[in-house]
């Protein structure tokens, strides 16, 4: 099977995954197209809910393992699109649709290069593919879900719109709310202890403050305010003020050090963390992989957004077709050449680095 064949198969399927609804947690049909491209290949795969996974036929335990990953889940289409998001149309050369960029211009690369080099026998590495679910809402039947199910990894490529440069860092996310509290009175009475005016040195606390370690790949820590919620009535002053803070985590602390510095720090009445699983993740600049990108024209730097290498506990890289910033937008899109650029760029980085 050459590189161009199978490359004409996975724009085909790609169409296809863009006729069929995936949001999170509804992949069913979109799995079952998955399943039916291994199916034809001949390839052994695991369904584990709608996750997809499927080993190199020459896996051996006494090699380290490479996961290829991506996610076959979309957000839901926003209020701006002017196309059907259903629709999978061509233009000038861009293939339009709903998860055409994010991310499934990746998957079908990945699936692509996994599928070119499944019956290879000299590879240093295992290879791993998964397609994963509910990674938009970081769900709890995703990627996460399925590590103690699949083979140990021990190094990662998360295919993502990244313009097929190396993002060999990734920030982390943790969500917190917040309460903010004050004492309950009739609009019509003194109250020196109003919760909506308290919130005001909150805010500005929360606009002002810096975390003290940056990072070379990632910068500072990015907190921000992003709800705010309060009052019932127009009468009522409230007992308390509601805030969400979104804070995204550089690689020079955990995310329960970030925890443990607002839980100390922040002039919150409460402030309570969602969740700590997102962590902020990265890849030695000497990796391998880096360094077969690298030869091949790539450059490297730190990615501000979120994917599924934040459940991944081993080095990661961030690489994929499309550009970010189209993600999640109305008239979704990616050009058919970076598809095609990035399978053979892909196929290019494992030659280099794993056989």
């Amino acid at each position: 099977m050459t590189l161009e064949s199978i490359t004409t198969k996975a724009i085909a399927l790609l169409k296809d995954l863009i006729k069929t609804p995936s949001f999170s947690g509804e992949e069913d049909v979109t799995a079952h197209l998955i399943e039916i491209w291994f199916t034809t290949h001949a390839i052994p795969y695991q369904r584990i809910d709608h996750n997809i996974v499927a080993t190199n036929e020459s896996f051996r335990e006494s090699k380290p393992t490479l996961l290829l990953n991506s996610h076959h889940d979309t957000v839901q289409p926003n209020k701006g699109y002017t196309r059907d998001p259903f629709q999978p149309t061509v233009e000038d050369g861009k293939l339009y649709g709903l998860g055409s960029n994010d991310a499934g211009g990746a998957l079908v690369s990945l699936l692509a290069t996994f599928t070119y080099f499944y019956h290879r026998k000299d590879l240093q590495y295992n290879l791993v593919f998964v397609a994963s679910a509910e990674e938009e809402n970081s769900g709890p039947l995703g990627l996460h879900s399925i590590l103690n199910k699949i083979p140990k990894i021990d190094v990662a490529i998360v295919g993502e719109p990244t313009g097929m440069q190396l993002a060999i860092a990734e920030k982390g996310l943790v969500v917190f709310d917040a309460i903010v509290k004050g004492t309950a009175s009739h609009a019509a009475h003194p109250n020196t202890d109003n919760a909506i005016y308290n919130t005001i040195e909150v805010l500005d606390w929360f606009q002002k403050y810096t975390f003290q370690k940056t990072s070379k790949a990632l910068g500072d820590v990015k907190m921000t305010v992003t709800q705010i919620n309060a009052g019932v009535q127009h009468n009522a002053v409230p007992a308390e003020v509601n805030l969400v803070i979104d804070v995204r985590v550089n690689d020079a602390y955990s995310n329960q050090e970030i925890c443990n510095i607002l839980e100390k720090e922040s002039p919150c009445t409460q402030i309570t963390p969602r969740g700590i699983r997102l962590n902020s993740s990265s890849i030695s600049s000497e990796h391998a992989l880096v360094k077969a990108g690298i030869s091949l024209g790539r450059k490297t730097y730190g990615s501000p957004t979120l994917s599924d290498q934040a459940v991944l506990s081993c080095p990661s890289l961030k690489l994929g077709p499309g550009e970010s910033k189209r993600s999640h937008t109305a008239d979704e899109f990616i050009y058919i050449a970076e598809v095609e650029e990035a399978i053979q760029l892909y196929s290019a980085l494992l030659e280099k680095a794993i056989t």
